[in-house]
């Protein structure tokens, strides 16, 4: 939603439609509390946080697509997923001129996976949050025309004095058990590390519990959805921060972990195959090869303190290239590409006008 108030506060008239968040039944309430993750609220009708600005988020009276009865016509519309590509698709071209924001090629196994590249090949103009997701449009859907808006790091949020090494060696990771997040291959590497470094410390932390299968080492620190204002600090008590994803749009953790001075030991996908650099800011390595992720750990965790905290001062570095103004003027940018190019024809909708400029259109946000 950072987009949505950055445009609001430029003066864009911004609008979020999505359908209500499925409620929380009762059985998955009493689950949840057996396997001691907390008992969860029912979010059905919460609104999107959109602090204080003028973006106005709608919320369905029920489950079902959005359609051109609720929406304005605008200049712009925006899918997020591969259900609201299908909707946006299907809108009225008085809906705005098009657009499909894609943070993440989703194709999973539990998602239907032809409908999913077939969004890919709609008529949307496409905005991208990273390289590798920009070359997946490029060769796997031929779309050469794709606008490429990197993340940033709220460094009001996530920040962290200058430190050195510590006495005992702590690697921190995110404990999310999806199955492209690589979690199985990241605690493989981290047992091997424990086994020439038995004092090693295991800080994590994540919105699910460790369960069978996905168990932390003994003695590891756990987390369970610390606040916003806690993580920055979960990051900076490390040495070391793992990620061992098998495929990311982007991986907001790896630059939060950066911009709390901490480097970072992960996968070729995602931001960091763009900005990790093996023995400068961390180390990387392929994906599923949890022995280079071990020796990319132990690698970071044995250097001396001078030579732990150049590594932590470059990482800073690294994260502290562009910003999220920069990214939200990107974003503003494509969004005017788009209006461009349809009217000209080359993508699906219609803006209110051919070429706005300024603050003229109205922008129609549509999430899932």
């Amino acid at each position: 939603m950072t987009h949505a108030r950055a445009l609001a506060q430029k003066g864009h008239v911004v609008k979020i439609f999505s359908p209500p968040f499925p409620s929380v039944t009762r059985y998955r309430q009493i689950k949840s509390w057996i396997k001691r993750n907390g008992w969860p609220s029912d979010h059905s009708r919460r609104r999107l946080p959109l602090d204080g600005s003028d973006a106005v988020h709608h919320v369905l009276e029920r489950q079902r697509p959005v359609t051109d009865h609720d929406l304005p016509d605008a200049d712009v519309v925006i899918a997020t997923w591969f259900e609201t590509a299908e909707w946006v698709n299907a809108l009225d071209a008085k809906k705005g001129a098009k657009v499909y924001f894609i943070q993440h090629h989703e194709i999973f196994s539990w998602l239907p996976i032809d409908r999913c590249h077939a969004t890919y090949r709609l008529p949307l103009h496409k905005i991208v949050v990273s390289r590798w997701l920009k070359e997946t449009m490029r060769t796997e859907y031929g779309d050469d025309t794709v606008d490429l808006v990197p993340n940033s790091v709220d460094r009001t949020q996530f920040f962290a004095d200058t430190r050195g090494k510590q006495s005992k060696p702590t690697v921190g990771l995110l404990l999310a058990s999806t199955a492209f997040k690589g979690l199985n291959v990241a605690l493989a590497a981290v047992r091997k590390v424990q086994e020439r470094l038995p004092n090693l410390r295991v800080v994590s932390f994540g919105n699910e519990r460790p369960r069978p299968g996905f168990e932390l080492p003994r003695g590891a620190e756990f987390h369970l959805s610390p606040p916003q204002d806690r993580i920055r600090d979960l990051y900076a008590r490390c040495d070391v921060w793992l990620t061992a994803s098998r495929s990311e749009g982007f991986n907001l953790p790896a630059i939060e972990a950066m911009a709390c001075r901490t480097p970072v030991v992960a996968t070729r996908t995602g931001w960091p195959e763009e900005a990790v650099v093996s023995g400068r800011n961390g180390w990387l390595v392929d994906v599923d090869d949890e022995i280079g992720l071990a020796r990319g750990l132990e690698w970071v965790l044995t250097r001396s303190d001078p030579e732990w905290r150049e590594l932590s001062a470059q990482a800073y570095q690294t994260s502290a290239v562009g910003s999220w103004q920069e990214s939200n003027g990107l974003f503003e940018q494509a969004l005017k590409r788009a209006c461009q190019r349809a009217a000209r024809g080359e993508i699906a909708g219609r803006a209110l006008s051919d070429d706005p400029k300024g603050r003229s259109f109205a922008g129609a946000i549509e999430a899932g």
